[in-house]
């Protein structure tokens, strides 16, 4: 029977719980055992695959096509765990399907109520596909106290009783601030977060204190007095040199041991925390640097492009190089007086990420431009991909014309919604839903490589499963006009209707896929693409 740990979080957000959570996971593992992590989110959308980067952040795509959390991103890159859609669940979806049962009459006639209804499936999620794995960590978004976060609150509290002490805990993520003009550590916010914890039926077991100070013993003691747990189980949480770090320092911190001694289980011996250390040593001593400039839209957001930034550290770990991510808002680029040449020739490399709209597209498309002509690194990533393309047909196909039906009716669609240019030529139509939510192609999706091409030689096969998350496809109608003018289309779907990679051979390092390959970059297993982008950008580093 699996283990629950069920992480919670209070006083503020952005505490680090998915962190935490993503950490502890890494640390189980090195101690043998089977993990998997979930994320519950009180929001009522049903997923995030709809909700504004600046507000969310990145959404985190699964093999099978869940719209997630970005903290599943975090769980995958500690863990190795591939997420699923069974590993975030929303109040929305938690409401949907509760609705759409009442609806049907499955309730025949009762009472449809928070409890036990909702709590009910709230439980059920979070024990469905558990018998293969040692310990399920669960961790609920939002801080104690939030009023939507209740009914899950309300479920843990439940699970507890219903799973028994010995086979769930409670880990509770606090702040224990620092106040300059006292000049000390105060532990009352933490305190009064447990308090508003135990007021819901919910004892902690293990506390996770967030300070940007050491916490001294003292202080430890106090919390534990006050909050009624060991002060072994107090874990200081201080910032980290960086988030590969963690794993480590929540170690070192006794954050493993305390979980174990809580559920009743021997520690046994130390973990093996090789992978990280030797992470670390990558990161901390670097035989170089290069500098990627990312042309996109939400570049005053750091959690937009979230998986992307982590892919290009893994990228430098790979080559034991710093890199330093230079972020460049694509409407620079598109303004009269704007010197493209000043902001990217000391780019040691260049890549255009994934988004959607019209705006700074552009900008884009002179960035891919300059790459081309500059012989610069250039890596373009789903829309990135599809600038390339618009770029190729305007300058090298001889297609002036060439656009997307994304930005509006165009004469020369080289990107368009697939049903705008599938024609019954023996191509398998595909289809399309009717929701904002249910028009893209989401999830692990097979291509075939030419096993004459760059990207077969950089992957080292030629079938590979990527995932993806669009809504629109490079026509492949434009092929040999795109091909004739040196843009090569070296990866296909296995039905040779879309197009997924493409090429510039005359180039040093030119590639462009429709897939999201920072998705399934880790720090000890970097993307290929991204190890050989950042080895190409070292490359260019000793030309200029």
């Amino acid at each position: 029977m699996a283990r629950f740990i069920f992480i919670t979080g209070g006083v503020v957000s952005s505490l680090g719980k998915g962190l935490m959570a993503a950490s502890l996971g890494a640390l189980l593992q090195a101690r043998g055992y089977k993990v998997r992590i979930r994320k519950f989110d009180p929001y009522l959308n049903v997923d995030p695959g709809t909700m504004s980067p600046y507000q969310h952040g990145e959404v985190y795509v699964t093999d099978d096509g869940a719209e997630t959390d970005l903290d599943l991103g975090h769980y995958e890159r500690f863990t190795g765990v591939p997420g699923r859609q069974a590993d975030n669940i929303t109040s929305g979806r938690i409401y949907q399907q509760i609705i759409a049962k009442e609806r049907r009459g499955d309730y025949l006639g009762a009472t449809v109520q928070v409890i036990p209804h909702v709590t009910d499936a709230i439980k059920e999620f979070a024990r469905t596909d558990t018998d293969d794995v040692d310990f399920v960590l669960c961790e609920i978004g939002g801080t104690v106290g939030d009023i939507e976060s209740l009914p899950f609150m309300e479920a843990i509290r439940q699970l507890r009783n219903d799973l028994g002490r010995n086979n769930s805990i409670f880990v509770h993520v606090t702040l224990v601030p620092y106040i300059a003009a006292a000049g000390e550590l105060k532990t009352k916010p933490t305190q009064h977060s447990v308090r508003d914890l135990t007021s819901l039926g919910i004892q902690p077991d293990v506390l996770v204190c967030r300070c940007e100070r050491p916490l001294p013993d003292g202080e430890r003691a106090k919390i534990a007095l006050f909050c009624n747990v060991p002060k072994e189980a107090v874990i200081p949480a201080l910032d980290a040199r960086s988030i590969y770090d963690v794993p480590v320092q929540y170690h070192a911190e006794g954050l493993d041991m305390a979980v174990l001694n809580a559920f009743g289980v021997d520690v046994g011996p130390a973990p093996h925390l090789g992978r990280w250390t030797d992470i670390m040593d990558r990161l901390t001593n670097p035989e170089g640097e290069v500098t990627i400039g990312v042309v996109g839209k939400y570049v005053g957001l750091a959690d937009a492009y979230k998986s992307l930034n982590e892919a290009l550290v893994h990228g430098g770990i790979a080559n034991r190089v710093k890199v330093n991510i230079q972020w460049l808002d694509a409407e620079l680029f598109e303004q009269d007086d704007s010197d493209i040449a000043a902001y990217l020739e000391p780019m040691h490399g260049i890549l255009v990420p994934g988004g959607f709209g019209e705006r700074g597209s552009e900008g884009k498309i002179a960035a891919v431009r300059f790459a081309r002509e500059r012989q610069a690194p250039f890596f373009g990533i789903c829309l990135g991909m599809q600038m390339a393309c618009i770029e190729g047909a305007r300058n090298t196909a001889g297609i002036a014309n060439a656009s997307t039906t994304e930005f509006g009716p165009t004469d020369e669609p080289v990107v368009g919604l697939i049903e705008e240019w599938m024609t019954a030529d023996g191509l398998q139509k595909r289809e399309a839903g009717g929701d904002l939510g249910g028009t893209m192609r989401l999830g692990a999706y097979e291509a075939v490589l030419d096993g004459n091409s760059h990207v077969s030689a950089i992957y080292g096969a030629t079938d590979i499963s990527e995932r993806h998350r669009h809504r629109y496809e490079v026509n492949v109608h434009y092929r040999e006009p795109l091909e004739k003018g040196g843009l090569i289309f070296s990866g296909m779907s296995p039905d040779g209707a879309l197009p997924e990679i493409i090429e510039r051979p005359d180039h040093p390092w030119f590639v462009g896929v429709q897939f999201h390959p920072e998705l399934k970059s880790k720090p000890f297993d970097p993307h290929p693409l991204f190890k050989s982008f950042i080895e190409a950008a070292v490359k260019q580093s000793r030309l200029v």
